[in-house]
């Protein structure tokens, strides 16, 4: 399969040289994003993904790689926060 990225954003984060952090410490910094898409939403990020896993977890106990794809879904929205469009 085709890769989604574009050559400047792959060279630009594929080596992960901008900040190096922990899952925990990407959902925390996404807390502090205002997200374009639900900017109504006066609950922080972290809990949205949380909700999520939660969700996958109650529905569907045997699969953890799809729980761990709830929680990990829109981590890629801490890219806003180092000048990337939302």
């Amino acid at each position: 399969a085709a890769h989604a990225h574009s050559p400047p954003q792959h060279a630009q984060y594929g080596p992960c040289a901008l900040r190096a952090m922990s899952v925990m410490e990407a959902l925390e910094l996404l807390d502090g994003l205002v997200d374009e898409s639900d900017p109504d939403v006066d609950f922080p990020n972290s809990y949205h993904a949380y909700q999520t896993a939660e969700g996958i977890r109650r529905a569907h106990p045997d699969k953890d790689w799809f729980q761990l794809a709830g929680l990990l879904h829109d981590l890629g929205k801490v890219l806003a926060l180092f000048g990337e469009p939302q």
